[in-house]
Parts: structure tokens; C-alpha cells; sequence
């Protein structure tokens, strides 16, 4: 399938639901409070009702908007990224050059830091995609990135990614909006520049005709549009669902948002919530209610004030039935600490429940510092969420890594010849703290229920089995327990 004809609608509508929704979940995520006040100027009403707080009308010109947003749908996104990559994951391959090769990409490039970001997003707008490209002039290697959903129009079959466009707005002095489309197919990579409006894709024209593109003119094909990759079996980019099914448009091959099933109200809610909050503290401060006859006059056309630190008044004219201190009233409202609180705990538990996580992966609960096999324990639920989005991420990743392996040596960056593809190990979500590891090994070693072999493997879970057999005979070695080897006793 080519890139679209002149003139098509933009965004594409085979997904305008799922873009509608994304552009919500978007705004939530950003914590932007005009875009949200934008996208509930229609929607303005919650189901029980009541108007949402961020479908009110803004204050007018000159007053301040007291409405305060909390991050927790950008907590929640960077939480389910820190579940699955704040350990970085290995990637292991059979081969020891290839192994080497892939080690060094994945260093170099910053893998486990794309993969963060790309977690993260997909968290938020239901999915991600990771995209392999190339610059020679900037790394002699492929590059993973990544591109967020609301930005690329997939097309599956039978639920497997067999082409993407992806699309970005490049800068304009005008009203023309100038869009270039990227789209992925197994085997080469179509580019095309189009000039149009905000709704129409508008014209195709040549790259050459905007300078932030201008510079893929040399790589393209004699087609003019089009870059062979020289992988005619494989597509360069690979969609990762946050998780699935997508209960808002079942039989969709696109992922759900952790925001998905309510979240939207819960966030306006808890926002409602600590509005309210501060709105108590602004009416409790202490004010003083004092007649007209107490305050000074500042001159024609300069009002009055009141001097609360004068120690000594002359005598005042006050009416005999004026009771209090001396006409002067002290205005103090309580404010309501422990319901807001509380209220706002409740919205924050059931908010990140109906996510997929535990109250304490958000702070919530005993803050006593345990033992990482009783955090996992306590965070059961935020782990098993970690396990569902891991078995989504592998495949992919897998992926991905494998082309990189690929396009590095049809690219000449390598002479690894090897074609293997990568087996994905996700590291632990809670790292054993060092002094808990220790006392584990001093007890298996004082019952004798553990080999040196099983304890450097608990010490380094993430050695191989050359790594951990060397440790083993430098420990026998200084123990003065090593075994001579038979053959030394008999020479040839």
C-alpha cells in the first residue's frame, strides 16, 4: 500500500475513536490545565450529574484560577515504567561475537533509558511503538526509539503489525500545515512530504521543499521516495501494547490505557477534592472585622486602613450595647484537614485498584522498611501487572533487537554474521538491599545448605555459568579447598 493520496482526511478515521480517547488520556497524562478545561468544554457534565471541575467555565479576565490538578495519572505512568524497567532487562544470544555486538548496542544507544520512556507512554495512551532506524552521520550503529501512539496509523492482520505510518508536524511561519509521513513495510521505508491544513493531509510535495527533511534526499531510493532496508521478511518497527483487550473497543487490535475504565472521573474527583482543600485554607486565615470608625484615613481618594499593631487608641465613640473587644471581630474558619485527607486517600486507593496496582507501590500504607521478598508480598498486585506487561513487551522487543542485529550488518556497522534473535530476562522490579543478601549466604553457609556454586549464583543472579565457575575456583583457591586436577599427578 503507498503513502495516502492528496487531500486526505487527517487524522486518519479508521481510529478516531481510539485517537479521541488517546487525546484525552493525553491530557490527563500532561497535567495541562487548559488542555484539559478544552477537552471538557462539550463533556461538561459526570455521570452522577454533577459538573466536572475542569468543565467549568474559566474565571474571567483578572481573576485567578483556583483549580489545582494532582499528577496521579503521571504517577501512575511512571510507575508502571519503573515496574518493568528500573531494572534494566538482559538480552542474551547464543553466539559470543554477536553477544558482544548486542551488548554494545544496548550501551551505547541507551536501550534501557528508551525503554523507560517508552513504558511510560504506553501506560498512558495504551501502547508504544519502538521503530529501528540509521544515521551514519550521527552513530555508526541502528538507533531504537521510540514513537507514541497518537502519532502512527498501524495496520494488522490477524493481530500482528505488517505496516505502520508514522506522521509528525514540522515547523511552519504559516497557516500551512507541513506533515511528514514515515511508513514502515517489511523490507523498505516510504517517505513523503505533504503541505495541507489542520483536517486535510493536503498535497504531496517534494522532500526538498522543507529543510528539516530535506537532508533524506540522498538516502532514498531511485523511486526518489524510498529507502530498502534489505530485510525483505522483516518490518522495522513492532507495536507494543500496555495491555489488552481494549474493553472500550473490543476486537481492537490496540492496547488499553491504565486510565481506561472510569480513571477519567476519579481524576476529576481527587482534582475536586484538594480544590476544595485549598479553598478552606484561603477562607481560614485569621481576619479582623473592625468598624468604620477605627480605620485611617489615607487621604482623599486613598481609602482607609487599619493599624493592627498600635499598642495605645485614644478614647473611641462606641455604642454602649457593643459587645466583643471593643468592636473588633476575629474571623477564622476551621479547616476541614482530616475529611479532605481522607477523602482524597479513599479516590487515590480505588483510582490506582482499578489501574492494576497496589496501594504501597504509591506510598500508601506501612512505610516500614522491609525485606524485598515482603515487599513483592505487599505490591502482589502491582507484580502481577508487571508479569501481564512483560509477556507483552518480550515479543517486540525481541523483535526489534533482532533487526538492529540485522541492519547493523547489512548497514557495514558490524561484520557479526550471526542471525539470532535475542532472549528477553526482565530484571527484578525490588532490588534485595546488599545487608539482607549478606545475612542470607553467612546462614546457608553456617547449616552447610548451599554450594559455593548456588551462593555466588544468589550473590550474581545475572552472571553466566563462565562467570559464576571462575568466581567459584578464585574462592576455593584462597579457601585452600581447590581440587588438583587428576592429569597433574600423571604426566604424559
Amino acid at each position: 500500500m503507498p503513502l495516502p493520496e492528496n487531500g486526505a482526511p487527517w487524522p486518519p478515521t479508521q481510529f478516531a475513536a481510539e485517537y479521541a480517547e488517546m487525546r484525552v488520556d493525553d491530557a490527563w497524562y500532561a497535567g495541562d490545565r487548559k488542555r484539559l478545561s478544552e477537552v471538557y468544554a462539550r463533556d461538561q457534565l459526570r455521570p452522577d450529574g454533577r459538573r466536572r471541575l475542569w468543565g467549568r467555565r474559566p474565571p474571567a479576565p483578572g481573576q485567578a484560577d483556583t483549580r489545582l490538578h494532582i499528577p496521579l495519572p503521571a504517577d501512575i505512568a511512571n510507575t508502571s515504567a519503573s515496574l518493568l524497567f528500573s531494572e534494566p532487562p538482559t538480552f542474551t544470544v547464543e553466539d559470543t561475537a554477536t553477544q558482544t555486538r548486542l551488548d554494545k548496542l544496548a550501551e551505547a544507544g541507551g536501550v534501557a533509558n528508551t525503554l523507560l520512556e517508552a513504558a511510560e507512554v504506553a501506560a498512558a495512551l495504551g501502547g508504544v511503538f519502538l521503530r529501528v532506524t540509521w544515521d551514519a552521520s550521527l552513530a555508526a550503529r541502528p538507533l531504537l526509539t521510540v514513537v507514541h501512539a497518537d502519532s502512527a496509523l498501524p495496520e494488522f492482520r490477524f493481530g500482528i503489525l505488517s505496516a505502520v505510518t508514522f506522521w509528525h508536524e514540522l515547523p511552519s511561519d504559516s497557516v500551512t500545515v507541513w506533515r511528514h509521513l514515515e511508513r514502515h513495510e517489511p523490507g523498505r521505508i516510504l517517505h513523503g512530504l505533504y503541505q495541507g491544513d489542520a483536517d486535510r493531509l493536503g498535497v504531496r510535495v517534494p522532500l526538498v521543499e522543507h529543510p528539516t527533511v530535506a537532508g533524506l534526499v540522498d538516502s532514498l531510493g531511485e523511486a526518489g521516495d524510498t529507502i530498502e532496508t534489505g530485510l525483505p521478511d522483516a518490518i522495522t518497527a513492532a507495536y507494543v501494547p500496555n495491555m489488552r483487550p481494549n474493553r472500550a473497543h473490543r476486537g481492537s487490535p490496540l492496547g488499553r490505557s491504565d486510565f481506561q475504565g472510569g480513571a477519567h472521573d476519579q481524576f476529576d474527583a481527587l482534582d475536586t477534592t484538594w480544590t476544595s482543600w485549598m479553598r478552606d485554607i484561603r477562607l481560614a486565615r485569621a481576619r479582623l472585622i473592625v468598624p468604620d470608625g477605627y480605620l485611617r484615613s489615607n487621604g482623599a481618594g486613598s481609602g482607609a486602613s487599619f493599624d493592627a499593631d498600635r499598642e495605645i487608641w485614644q478614647t473611641l465613640n462606641i455604642p454602649p450595647t457593643e459587645t466583643g473587644a471593643a468592636g473588633i471581630t476575629l474571623s477564622q474558619f476551621a479547616i476541614r484537614v482530616a475529611e479532605h485527607q481522607q477523602t482524597a486517600e479513599a479516590i487515590v486507593r480505588q483510582t490506582v485498584h482499578s489501574a492494576g496496582y497496589s496501594a504501597q507501590s504509591f506510598g500508601l500504607g506501612d512505610a516500614t522498611a522491609v525485606t524485598a521478598t515482603e515487599v513483592v508480598a505487599r505490591e502482589r498486585r502491582s507484580m502481577i501487572t508487571r508479569d501481564v506487561k512483560g509477556r507483552y513487551w518480550a515479543p517486540a522487543l525481541a523483535d526489534m533487537l533482532h533487526v538492529m542485529l540485522r541492519l547493523d550488518r547489512a548497514l557495514g556497522f558490524s561484520a557479526v554474521a550471526v542471525d539470532e534473535r535475542p532472549h528477553i530476562q526482565f530484571g527484578d522490579a525490588v532490588s534485595e538491599d546488599p545487608q539482607t543478601t549478606a545475612q542470607t549466604l553467612a546462614l546457608l553457609a553456617q547449616a552447610e545448605a548451599a554450594s559455593t556454586d548456588t551462593k555466588v549464583r544468589i550473590l550474581h543472579p545475572d552472571w553466566s555459568d563462565e562467570q559464576v565457575q571462575a568466581e567459584v575456583d578464585r574462592i576455593r583457591e584462597e579457601a585452600g579447598t581447590a581440587v588438583p586436577s587428576p592429569m597433574g599427578a600423571f604426566p604424559m
